[in-house]
C-alpha cells in the first residue's frame, strides 16, 4: 500500500513540462542568472535526453495521491496554493521553470525515500518472523 504514493517513472504531464523547461527558461528572463560555463544548446540537449530516459524508466517519483493534510494546516495549504497560482499568473515562465527544477531535484529524493521505505518494510517482516512461535 505504501507503493501507491509513488509513480513508476516520471508521469507524462510532468515529463512534458520538464522537456519544455529549457525553452521556457530562454523565455523567462532568468538567463541573466545563467552561470553555467557550458553552452545553452548542450545543456538543453542533456536535459532533454535525461528527461526522456526518466519518462521510460522505473525510477519511483512522488505521486501525492494519498496525501493527508491535518485540519489545522489546511488554511496554510490553501494560502500556498493561491500564492502559487498568483505567481503563475504574474510570472508565468519564471514559475514554470522554478517548478520544473524543483520537480527535477525531487526525483532523487523520492528514489531515496522509496528505497528507505522498502528497506524498513523488509526489516519489519524479518523481525516479525523471528518472534513467531511455531508449535
Amino acid at each position: 500500500s505504501w507503493k501507491d504514493n509513488f509513480f513508476e517513472g516520471v508521469p507524462s504531464p510532468a515529463g512534458g513540462i520538464l522537456v519544455m523547461t529549457p525553452l521556457i527558461f530562454s523565455l523567462s528572463g532568468l538567463d541573466k542568472f545563467y552561470i553555467f560555463s557550458l553552452n545553452y544548446n548542450i545543456l538543453s540537449v542533456i536535459f532533454f535526453i535525461t528527461t526522456s530516459i526518466l519518462l521510460i524508466s522505473k525510477v519511483p517519483t512522488y505521486a501525492l495521491k494519498k496525501i493527508s493534510v491535518p485540519r489545522n494546516m489546511t488554511i496554510f495549504l490553501l494560502l500556498a496554493v493561491v500564492s502559487y497560482f498568483g505567481l503563475l499568473l504574474i510570472y508565468t515562465f519564471n514559475a514554470i521553470v522554478i517548478s520544473g527544477l524543483i520537480y527535477f531535484i525531487m526525483i532523487p529524493v523520492s528514489f531515496i525515500h522509496y528505497n528507505k521505505l522498502g528497506k524498513n518494510l523488509k526489516e519489519q517482516n524479518i523481525s516479525n518472523e523471528e518472534h513467531e512461535d511455531i508449535l
